[in-house]
């Protein structure tokens, strides 16, 4: 069944109030008042989502009633439309400065009137839908650049979506205790999430006989890997500048950037110490390091899910925050279980 939207017609004079309701009914569920002190009492009553206002009305006049409307928390965010005689530039503009979302001058065309509508209520699942699709691009950049990196990388498969899930947890319970509360709740969390999957875009630099040796690296080509958090600076940075960056962009570049920084101050590139780490990269240290403890690499077995925890643990306040530690230890079971999932999937 579908519900029809609620509109409310505020107009003194009765031709208007049932041209309206007949231009109206066939789509919309119409309320109709003949002034805005009746609309006030029915407010109390029934939230509509739209108001047709007129103006020029005895007693409290649309631009007093709009004031109020937008006064009024519960009332703030109802789109209002004025429907007037008043067409001239400087009412218009003083309406929209008031809060009201259009202007439309009577005698009111129907086309006209039911295009308005349609456009300020339905705004919202429009833009919802572009979001939607503008969410899916950006989905679809992020996986083809991990794949073009993870390809490059043999020796870790899988290790990106791990990251991604890994991230999800950790954040999740940090949340839930109130760590670092205040900057978490103001993330775009989704973004985040996301973005974990480009914290190794940098190595799409390094050359195949560093990134894919089966063996032990050596200082100099150690120095070389040591390279990728700038490399990952370097492209996210371009494309920041080319789009005017977005948060999901800003979140890649913390992430990529500073997850290789220590709490103690000994990491790189930048030396960074303690809570001058952006979380992302806090947070990413946590998670990258654990997937790679029990990973198997050609030049190394995989640790057991508890000596890779009790690694973890080690590094409390020296390798990594050790707020972030605490929290990550206890998510032991839940870790492991979600590495066995991906590992069958």
């Amino acid at each position: 069944m579908e519900f029809f939207k609620t509109v409310f017609v505020v107009d003194d004079n009765d031709t208007n109030l049932a041209m309206a309701e007949l231009a109206l009914e066939q789509d919309y569920r119409v309320v109709s008042m003949p002034s805005a002190a009746k609309m006030f009492v029915m407010l109390k009553k029934i939230t509509p989502d739209l108001i047709l206002l007129d103006i020029e009305m005895p007693e409290m006049d649309g631009f007093e009633a709009l004031k109020i409307l937008k006064a009024t928390p519960a009332y703030a965010n109802i789109p209002v439309i004025f429907v007037t005689n008043m067409s001239d530039s400087s009412n218009e503009a003083y309406g929209i400065e008031l809060g009201a979302v259009d202007f439309i001058a009577k005698p009111v065309s129907k086309p006209v009137l039911l295009n308005r509508l349609k456009h300020h209520l339905y705004i919202g699942d429009i833009i919802n839908e572009r979001m939607t699709e503008l969410l899916k691009l950006q989905n679809g950049i992020v996986f083809t650049m991990a794949d073009l990196v993870e390809s490059r990388d043999k020796n870790t498969g899988g290790h990106i979506d791990r990251i991604a899930q890994y991230a999800r947890i950790l954040v999740d319970a940090m949340i839930k205790i109130g760590l670092y509360s205040d900057e978490l709740q103001a993330w775009d969390k989704e973004a985040f999430f996301s973005a974990t999957r480009l914290h190794d875009l940098g190595k799409i630099a390094i050359p195949d006989a560093v990134l894919n040796k089966p063996d032990s690296l050596t200082d100099d080509e150690f120095k070389v890997m040591k390279t990728h958090p700038m490399e990952s600076k370097k492209i996210l940075d371009k494309t920041i500048e080319r789009t005017d960056g977005t948060e999901f962009l800003l979140n890649a570049k913390l992430a990529a950037v500073y997850h290789h920084e220590r709490w103690d101050g000994k990491g790189y590139p930048y030396g960074l110490e303690g809570t001058d780490i952006p979380l992302q990269g806090r947070i990413v240290a946590v998670v990258d390091v654990y997937d790679a403890l029990v990973s198997e690499r050609p030049y190394k077995k995989p640790l057991t899910d508890d000596e890779a925890m009790k690694a973890i643990e080690d590094g409390s306040g020296k390798q990594f925050d050790p707020n972030i530690v605490k929290v990550f230890i206890d998510l032991k079971e839940k870790v492991n279980a979600e590495r066995h999932k991906l590992a069958q999937a």
